[in-house]
C-alpha cells in the first residue's frame, strides 16, 4: 500500500516505525528537514520538506497514486487542508486527519465529503483522556482495552504475592470461577512471552494479560492480586490538552486537584473545571506535593509536555506516598527505562494512538488494533467473513486454525455473545475475533488468515 503522511512529529513517526515494516511504500512529509533527516536515519521511507497543505508539496510527494493520506500535523487547519485537496484534486481513497480541537470535533458537518472530505479523524488527545481514566477506574490494571463495542475488555495486570492465583496453574482460574468466562491470552516473566498452557504456573511479578467480558473485569483481577480500594483522589500536574480533558472526564465522579505553572492556564482552567481546585505551582515543587497531601492521593497523573519534568513529579508523588503514578513521556527510551520501577505506568502518548490508525491500514476487516508493551505486541479484533471453502478460519475449531508462534485467539463475539477461545471452539461467520499477538511481526500472517479467497480451498 503507498501510504503518504503528513507531519514527521511522535504521532507520524510512530505511525512510518509502525508501517514501514509492513511492505509499504511510505512518504513522510514535513516543514522540518531536521526531523526527516532523523527518521530516514532511522527507517526505510522517502521523505520531502515542505508545505504539507501546498499542491504543490502533495504533487511532488506522490499524491496522484496514493493509497492512503494520513494528516497528523500539529495545525488541524494543514491536515483539514491536506485532506480537502487530496480528495477533490487527486481522488485519494482514504483521508485520515488528526484533529485537536473540540469545535471541530464536535461538528460532524466539518469532516463531510461537501466540506473538508475526512473519511476518519483521530483526536490523540481524547484517546489518551479515555485510556487514563481507565486506568483510574481500575487502579490495579496496567492496561485496560475495550473490543467488541466495550463488550470484551483485554487487561494487563502484575501478578503480585497474595493473589489468589499466584502459584497456581492458570486450570485452577476455571474450576475457581467457573460461573466467569475468561481466558488469559498471555504471560510476560522478565519481558519474555510465555504461551499460557492450563498448567503453566503464575509467578509473583508475572505481567498477565487476559481477556473476559467487561462485566467480569473486577471478578477476574480479584483472582489476579490483592484488589486496591477504588480510588477517589486524583491529582493532576499539566492544564494542558490532556490534563483539562481528564480533569473535565473526572471532576463529577472523583476529587480532583490540579497543578498548573502558568497563571494564565490556571484562569482558564477555573472557569471550565466546575469542580476541580486549580493551583498555580510547579509540579516538582516537593513542598507544594506536601502541601497539598500528596500522601492521600490515590492516582496521581504527571501530564505536561517535557518529559523529564513528568518522570520527577511523579517520583516525588511516589515517594511522598501517592498510591500509583502515572507519567507521560514521548521519547520511547525513556518509556523502557522508567516502566514498572516506582513509577507504576509511564504512558506513551504515541502507543496509546496508533492503534486507531492500524486499524485503517490492516489488511482484512481489521475492526480494531491495540499496541501493547510497548508496541512490542498487538492485540486485533478481526471480523471472519465467508464459508468454510473461502475461509481459513470459518467452519473450524481453534485448533484446525493455522496460527502463526505466538498467536492465541483469546475471545469471540457472536451478536451479542461474548465466547472465549477454548481449542474446541468453532468460529463462524461474523464473528467478532480477538487475536493476541505476543511478536508484532506475525500480525501480517493473522491478517491474511482471515482474508476470504475465492480460490481457497
Amino acid at each position: 500500500m503507498k501510504i503518504l503522511i503528513l507531519g514527521a512529529g511522535q504521532v507520524g513517526s510512530t505511525v512510518a516505525e509502525n508501517l514501514v515494516g509492513e511492505a509499504n511504500d511510505i512518504t513522510v512529509v514535513d516543514s522540518d528537514g531536521e526531523k526527516l533527516r532523523q527518521l530516514q536515519d532511522r527507517l526505510d521511507l522517502r521523505t520531502l520538506a515542505g508545505n504539507a497543505a501546498h499542491p504543490s508539496t502533495l504533487e511532488q510527494a506522490g499524491i496522484a497514486d496514493t493509497d492512503m493520506l494520513l494528516a497528523v500535523t500539529q495545525s488541524d487547519e494543514v491536515n483539514l487542508v491536506a485532506c480537502k485537496l487530496a480528495s477533490s484534486l487527486y481522488n485519494t481513497p482514504t483521508r485520515i486527519a488528526r484533529i485537536r480541537t473540540t469545535d471541530y470535533l464536535n461538528r460532524e458537518t466539518v469532516f463531510s465529503k461537501e466540506n473538508f472530505c475526512v473519511d476518519f479523524s483521530i483526536c490523540p488527545e481524547q484517546i489518551l483522556t479515555e485510556y487514563i481514566t481507565k486506568l483510574i477506574e481500575f487502579p490495579e490494571a496496567l492496561q485496560v482495552l475495550e473490543f467488541a463495542d466495550g463488550k470484551v475488555s483485554l487487561v494487563a495486570v502484575r501478578a503480585f504475592e497474595g493473589g489468589l492465583l499466584v502459584g497456581k496453574p492458570l486450570s485452577y482460574l476455571r474450576t475457581h470461577m467457573p460461573q466467569v468466562q475468561t481466558r488469559v491470552a498471555a504471560i510476560f516473566r522478565q519481558d519474555r512471552a510465555i504461551i499460557p498452557e492450563g498448567g503453566t504456573v503464575v509467578q509473583d511479578g508475572d505481567e498477565i494479560f487476559f481477556i473476559a467480558a467487561s462485566d467480569n473485569i473486577r471478578r477476574v483481577l480479584k483472582e489476579m492480586r490483592r484488589m486496591d480500594k477504588p480510588a477517589k483522589r486524583v491529582m493532576i500536574v499539566g492544564g494542558g490538552n490532556i490534563g483539562r480533558r481528564l480533569a473535565k472526564a473526572l471532576e463529577r465522579d472523583y476529587q480532583v486537584k490540579i497543578i498548573e505553572f502558568n497563571k494564565k492556564a490556571c484562569q482558564k482552567l477555573a472557569g471550565e473545571l466546575a469542580n476541580t481546585l486549580v493551583l498555580n505551582g510547579d509540579g516538582t515543587d516537593e513542598k507544594l506535593m506536601q502541601q497539598e497531601n500528596v500522601k492521600e492521593v490515590d492516582v496521581f497523573c504527571a501530564l505536561t509536555n517535557d518529559d523529564e519534568n513528568n518522570i520527577m513529579s511523579a517520583l516525588l508523588a511516589k515517594q511522598g506516598g501517592a498510591r500509583k503514578v502515572l507519567a507521560l513521556i514521548n521519547r520511547s527510551a525513556y518509556v523502557d527505562l522508567v516502566q514498572g520501577g516506582k513509577i507504576d505506568i509511564a504512558l506513551s502518548p504515541a502507543q496509546v494512538t496508533i492503534g486507531s490508525l492500524l486499524a485503517y491500514v490492516r489488511q482484512g476487516d481489521v475492526a480494531a488494533v491495540h499496541s501493547l508493551r510497548r508496541g512490542a505486541a498487538e492485540a486485533l479484533e478481526l471480523v471472519a467473513h465467508g464459508d468454510r471453502e473461502s475461509s481459513r478460519v470459518v467452519g473450524r475449531r481453534i485448533d484446525e486454525i493455522d496460527l502463526p508462534k505466538g498467536a492465541t485467539i483469546g475471545a469471540l463475539v457472536r451478536e451479542d455473545t461474548v465466547i472465549m477461545g477454548h481449542h474446541d471452539t468453532v468460529i463462524e461467520a461474523e464473528d467478532h475475533v480477538i487475536v493476541f499477538v505476543v511478536d508484532k511481526r506475525m500480525v501480517k500472517k493473522v491478517e491474511k488468515l482471515f482474508q476470504v479467497s475465492l480460490g481457497f480451498f
